[in-house]
């Protein structure tokens, strides 16, 4: 058995607007049933904090960010849409890999071209 991976998370939010409120409330409900390793949740005001939104070059709330792990990734919306946020958050990834599921890149050459009429499968 993997060690499980330790989250931070960073949620930016703009005030008590109902798309910052069911973001928090999904984004709390994620956290409670899929993750089964550390977190850290922040979760910032960018009314209160407009800095913290400006270094962190959030142009839109509600954003989602995952510093921890890496690659970092952004999810902007009310994250109404959880496969979307699992996989953003690599837990849809990890879940699926690890119930026999193989991931691979196509070498560049293998991939079909729209642009020829090839199809995608």
């Amino acid at each position: 058995m993997t060690p499980r991976k330790t989250y931070i998370l960073k949620l930016y939010v703009a005030g008590n607007t109902p798309n910052s409120m069911r973001a928090l409330k999904t984004l709390r409900n994620i956290l409670e049933t899929e993750f089964r390793g550390v977190y850290a949740l922040k979760v910032i005001d960018v009314l209160k904090n407009p800095q913290l939104a400006e270094e962190d070059k959030i142009l839109a709330t509600p954003t989602l960010a995952k510093i921890l792990p890496p690659p970092v990734r952004r999810i902007i919306g009310d994250l109404s849409d959880r496969e979307r946020v699992l996989i953003g958050l690599d837990l849809l990834y990890d879940e699926l890999s690890e119930e026999g599921f193989d991931f691979e890149e196509a070498p560049p050459g293998d991939a079909p071209d729209p642009a020829e009429g090839g199809a995608i499968p």
